[in-house]
């Protein structure tokens, strides 16, 4: 108990950062993606998204102005729309879903013998306006969201690509960065989850101006 510093509870989130600061030493992030990767390996504590996060040239921008315009953010896990702070969103009149246990979304996907995943991409390409697509827990919606946007079914606005996991998750992320189609954020290699997925999207919102 003697080593633990007592630190008043609204300092806490300031040393935090100050700590992932100290720690990354003399490595240097472009301004605008700095606040999004501190912001992931601050809820990680994970020091590898200082090299595995990428961003497709105009993502950050691009993103701030859906956000900007009062548009949609769609996650595929309700733990991912549950951690995007709400209040900071609705200032800005952002829409926030997730379809996952919607029961027509479980029943189309029963009846195709598809992922709830690949359903609720479908019916995200249906919304009306500017979207993100933040995704953290299925690389089925990456797929999906590749195969569509290919055909030419749709065309979102920026993907934030972090699923997390062992099977066709590097590979579809990889195929999220062939696109040169949609502006993109993704987590290379294997880490991610839906708490990297909503800190991104947190990022953006508390940074927008």
């Amino acid at each position: 108990m003697d080593n633990i510093k007592y630190i008043e509870p609204h300092n806490i989130e300031k040393r935090s950062f100050e700590i992932i600061q100290e720690e990354m030493g003399d490595i240097y992030l472009e301004k605008e993606i700095e606040p999004i990767v501190k912001r992931v390996i601050h809820t990680s504590a994970d020091f590898d998204y200082l090299s595995n996060m990428c961003f497709s040239k105009n993502a950050v921008k691009r993103a701030k102005e859906v956000l900007k315009e009062g548009g949609t953010i769609v996650t595929d896990t309700n733990m991912a729309y549950s951690g995007i702070n709400k209040k900071v969103a609705d200032k800005y009149g952002v829409k926030i879903h997730c379809f996952m246990a919607e029961e027509d979304v479980a029943i189309e996907a029963k009846k195709r013998g598809e992922t709830r995943a690949v359903v609720s991409m479908e019916k995200a390409s249906k919304i009306q306006g500017p979207i993100i697509l933040a995704i953290g827990n299925a690389p089925t919606a990456l797929i999906k969201l590749y195969e569509m946007i290919k055909k030419r079914i749709f065309k979102p606005d920026v993907i934030i690509g972090v699923p997390v996991g062992f099977v066709n998750v590097v590979e579809s992320k990889e195929l999220i960065m062939s696109l040169e189609e949609v502006e993109y954020i993704v987590a290379k290699g294997r880490k991610g989850g839906s708490n990297i997925a909503a800190a991104i999207c947190n990022a953006l919102l508390y940074n927008i101006e």
